[in-house]
């Protein structure tokens, strides 16, 4: 059962290598030691609309979403073409099935929780949760080792 696991997790660290390598041949910049989740969507529609940070995990189901189109049918808006980005700091924490929206900026280290839609900036060092996500706890990050 051991060489079976081992196995099991060499071919997902290898599957997640190569999403990570998808998402930067699409023009998402992504930093070192990301973790992309093969349940994730990131927004491709734009490039270079995306950054990750260094360290981030990006978790099952969760979105990155940098453009909106809604607002063609608002009439002629000649100020909002619908796209955006997305700027994720570094050893950001993006949990299942969160949506983070255009022009969006979340700050180093901070956690957004499960099931949080974020259409507003996260500062670095917190903690958001919730619809739209709210900052729940500021913290200082524990210093490395």
């Amino acid at each position: 059962m051991g060489l079976v696991n081992s196995i099991r997790y060499r071919i997902s660290l290898s599957l997640r290598a190569l999403n990570r390598v998808r998402y930067r041949i699409a023009n998402v910049k992504v930093g070192k030691d990301v973790f992309i989740s093969l349940g994730a969507h990131i927004d491709t529609s734009y490039p270079g609309s995306i950054e990750i940070g260094d360290g981030t995990y990006i978790t099952r189901g969760a979105k990155l979403v940098a453009h909106d189109h809604s607002v063609y049918r608002l009439g002629d808006m000649p100020a909002d073409n619908g796209r955006g980005y997305i700027r994720i700091g570094k050893n950001v924490f993006v949990g299942v099935g969160s949506i983070v929206l255009r022009n969006v900026t979340v700050g180093d280290n901070a956690i957004i929780s499960a099931g949080s839609v974020v259409g507003k900036d996260v500062p670095a060092n917190t903690i958001v949760m919730g619809n739209p996500a709210r900052v729940i706890k500021e913290f200082t990050p524990r210093q490395e080792l």
